[in-house]
């Protein structure tokens, strides 16, 4: 319940504290007297949209502050969002806004504690209903109906509804499991293909070294030039072992100067080290020569050996530039392949088995949306008894009403598309209410919906702009009657021009606008602009009559004042012959279920 609104620089509003009561708080004034301003302040404190015209011209900041009746649904939220409580049972909800150069700057808080947008959503969807002008139209979409329809089925359905959302996530998860494992099944396939080709490529090279290839390379060099080795060969042979020409090869120069020192060791053993190293010297150059010999009798002048080598170089080369860069590494990638291959084509994850499971969530699914189907059905009918018997009063006695379910593909909120059918007219058909109610019905069947959930809406504040605009006599007292019977369930805010409205309020405001003009106050003031602000009068019982006789009569005439004391004689009578109980003893109670469309 709203206890008191502040508003400082505001549109038109200057300074402005309002204390508003239990049951129905009425607003009257002339058109634009500011009166919707009110309601856009309580809107704007609880999150609602703002422009720069929000703030008062001449003002640079605006502050809008609104304290409310703590309950226990509240404490809990407090208590979850970690905010401390205050005194008296009482919650503050306030706005800043400033202007800046890039437009209008706000901050909210809760008890003083700065809170986020998500927060001041969650907090307005507790504290008040807000139906100003032209928002009935949201009563003609789907979710909106099906939302209405949900809460009016209580716990039970609201509850069956989680299950369905559960589900619906699970089969949503095994779906995506299903689509995951079927793309890496793809991907797999690939893969495996692609590894197949390249093992079957580096297995038909029969890899073996991974020298080998340094190893080609030498052999291609020495069989390329094979017939210049052997004629160096044998050159080296005959300089080192035996000279065909007839000159001396170094063994035969050698073996002279061993021979002349073995004379000198006869007469100088200090020569034998000498002798010793000569002689070593020669049987080397014999072995080289020798073996000089044997290299050139061994070597290969095979032209077939040399077209393999260079065959098997180019081969070798190449998967060096496909795997490698080394044959080292074009190895270690065909052992590398090998062993994914084994995996990719051991794969034991079956998609049947997901498939299967996917299949059995799918029809835990619509087993969970069909209970549910069966309680809105149920929920449809109690609707439907209810809704008509809330709208006979408002000089619709000859409408019909009809909830309809029409299947639909499942999703987190059931596999039903909700519609709500209307004929207000005697022999026509049910239409969709969006397509054949009039502004004046659509808001009277938006009334009659908020009497429907009057005793099972959590929320403690209902706000109406002119939920009365367009009725008049027997239909604007019915909605009088009405608003006053939702204000023993809840607080109650209505903007009206109708005096039997007005005349039911527990509480009238009057609203105006005040022009004020500082030349006037004093002789001596600085000249300043005209300015025009919004003052608001709780209304005495006195002024209360001159106000409906106002309404009535568009002056205090004394047939005026007669027809506004009828009003509220009128008003007073009803109240006791229905013998309502104090608003002020049922507001704040929690509600087990709770409204998730507030707007």
């Amino acid at each position: 319940m709203l206890i008191s609104l502040r508003i400082e620089n505001f549109a038109l509003i200057d300074q402005l504290e309002l204390p508003f009561g239990a049951g129905l708080n009425v607003l009257t004034g002339e058109t634009g007297a500011g009166k919707s301003i009110i309601l856009d302040s309580i809107d704007a404190v609880l999150g609602g949209r703002i422009t720069g015209r929000a703030i008062r011209t001449g003002a640079g900041r605006a502050v809008i502050e609104a304290t409310f009746k703590l309950n226990l649904d509240l404490s809990a939220w407090l208590e979850l969002q970690e905010i401390d409580s205050l005194e008296d049972d009482w919650l503050v909800c306030s706005r800043e806004m400033t202007l800046s150069s890039s437009g209008v700057r706000s901050r909210s808080r809760v008890n003083g504690v700065l809170v986020n947008k998500q927060q001041m959503e969650e907090l307005r969807d507790r504290l008040v209903s807000i139906t100003a002008q032209g928002q009935t139209v949201q009563l003609g979409k789907a979710t909106i109906q099906r939302e209405w329809l949900d809460n009016f089925g209580g716990d039970r359905l609201l509850h069956q509804r989680e299950q369905v959302s559960a589900a619906f996530s699970q089969a949503q998860s095994a779906l995506k499991a299903l689509e995951k494992r079927r793309q890496a099944e793809s991907q797999r396939l690939q893969q495996r293909d692609i590894f197949q080709y390249q093992a079957k490529e580096l297995a038909a090279a029969s890899l073996g070294e991974p020298d080998e290839l340094e190893q080609l390379e030498q052999e291609r060099q020495r069989l390329g030039h094979s017939v210049e080795l052997q004629q160096q060969s044998y050159d080296v042979y005959q300089r080192l072992y035996q000279n065909e020409a007839g000159g001396e090869a170094a063994a035969d120069l050698v073996g002279k100067a061993e021979a002349i020192l073995q004379d000198m060791v006869r007469y100088d053993p200090q020569v034998q080290p000498i002798l010793e190293l000569v002689s070593g010297a020669l049987a080397q150059i014999e072995e080289a020569g020798r073996e000089m010999s044997a290299y050139g009798d061994d070597l290969d002048t095979d032209p077939e050996r040399l077209q393999e080598v260079e065959s098997r170089i180019v081969e070798l080369k190449q998967l060096c530039r496909k795997y490698g860069p080394t044959l080292a590494d074009a190895i270690a990638h065909y052992e590398r392949i090998s062993a994914e291959l084994a995996e990719l084509e051991g794969e034991g994850q079956s998609i049947e088995a997901l498939e299967s499971a996917y299949a059995k969530h799918q029809a835990q699914l619509r087993t969970v949306c069909d209970r549910l189907t069966e309680l809105r059905r149920e929920a449809a009918i109690a609707l439907e008894s209810r809704l008509i018997s809330e709208l006979k009063p408002l000089a619709m006695d000859k409408v019909q009403f009809q909830v309809g379910l029409t299947p639909s593909d499942p999703s987190a909120s059931g596999a039903d598309r909700i519609t709500f059918l209307l004929s207000p007219n005697p022999g026509e058909p049910l239409q969709p209410l969006a397509d054949i109610a009039s502004g004046g019905e659509m808001s009277r069947f938006l009334l009659a919906l908020k009497a429907c959930f009057s005793q099972i809406d959590p929320i403690g504040t209902l706000i109406f702009d002119e939920i009365d605009v367009g009725v008049s006599g027997r239909v604007a007292q019915a909605i009088a009657e009405k608003l006053h019977h939702l204000g023993q369930h809840h607080q109650v805010l209505c903007v009206t021009h109708q005096p039997l409205v007005a005349a039911m309020a527990d509480h009238h405001f009057q609203v105006n606008k005040e022009v004020i003009d500082p030349s006037r106050a004093s002789a001596e003031a600085e000249q300043e602009d005209v300015r025009t602000v919004v003052r608001v009068s709780q209304l005495d019982s006195q002024q209360r009559r001159e106000e409906l006789a106002q309404l009535a009569g568009g002056q205090s005439a004394q047939e005026a004042i007669a027809f506004a004391d009828s009003l509220l004689s009128q008003a007073n009578d009803l109240r006791q012959a229905k013998a309502m109980p104090d608003a002020a003893a049922v507001l704040g109670k929690p509600s087990k279920a709770r409204s998730r469309s507030r707007r």
